[in-house]
């Protein structure tokens, strides 16, 4: 059975019209969220489908000791709560540790587990304890079977609001391959899943001091993860990807997003059978 259930005023799950995660990698700035922000629900908003925000108050898995992290948790999150009090949206946020968990869940409806730390216990069951809906990426080194095991965790602390998202694996040294049944095998478990479109096409490490990415492949394997009837997809877009701070490569443009949504939406709408 393909469980469901709500995020702010959406429902969401596999069977339910297809749902967006999207926002910039990491908060820049206030002013420049902001207007991310707003920019990104215009283009979303036109397709009727559900949008949840995406951000990122500190990067911890960096590759560079030296690159951007973000402006940390007590103003990342006063930015997210203006955020969500300009545009109305629901607000999905990633933790890295279990200390982070039950502050961040004043403000996100939706707390996210990095893949390089979904099976830390520990985090998993802080924010499994907030009651939050707990978005699970798969580790790029995890089989999407072994994800029952997290999924127990979770559901250990009396929460069934559980997302599971397929992000790629390692492939070799520098490069990720998304095996698209992957996606199959956790929908069996009943949750929703979701497919990070944008980190599935990164390089980790390829820069040297950054990681790299190909954006215009993005489109082409969310098409292929959405064919499958998911719950929705997950993707990092910017005004100027080539400057972002962080994930600029594997990052899209408006152009690109405004193309890619809409496409996604109706191939959603001939998988699922409903009117887009």
């Amino acid at each position: 059975m393909q469980k469901t259930f709500k995020i702010g005023s959406y429902i969401i799950g596999n069977t339910r019209p297809l749902c967006f995660m999207a926002g910039t990698c990491v908060i820049e700035s206030e002013a420049h969220y902001l207007n991310a922000a707003k920019k990104l629900k215009e283009i979303i908003r036109r397709t009727h489908h559900p949008f949840i925000l995406k951000a990122s108050f500190d990067k911890a898995n960096r590759t560079s000791v030296s690159a951007y992290r973000g402006p940390g948790l007590t103003k990342g999150l006063k930015i997210l709560a203006k955020a969500k009090a300009q545009t109305g949206l629901p607000v999905v946020v990633d933790v890295h540790e279990p200390w982070q968990a039950e502050e961040a869940a004043q403000v996100a409806d939706i707390l996210q587990i990095p893949a390089f730390l979904c099976r830390q216990t520990d985090l998993v069951l802080a924010c499994a304890d907030t009651g939050r809906a707990v978005n699970v990426k798969k580790g790029q080194f995890l089989s999407p079977g072994a994800m029952e095991q997290v999924i127990k965790k979770i559901e250990s602390r009396g929460n069934h609001k559980i997302l599971l998202t397929e992000r790629g694996s390692s492939f070799g040294y520098g490069d990720l391959v998304v095996d698209m049944r992957s996606l199959e095998i956790m929908k069996q478990f009943g949750y929703p899943v979701i497919f990070d479109a944008t980190h599935s096409v990164q390089k980790p490490g390829a820069l040297g001091s950054a990681t790299g990415g190909n954006r215009q492949l993005a489109p082409v394997l969310a098409k292929a993860a959405v064919a499958l009837g998911i719950a929705g997809v997950f993707f990092e877009a910017h005004p100027t990807p080539d400057t972002a701070l962080s994930d600029g490569p594997n990052s899209l443009d408006y152009p690109l997003t405004t193309k890619m949504v809409k496409e996604l939406c109706m191939l959603d709408s001939v998988v699922k059978k409903f009117k887009s």
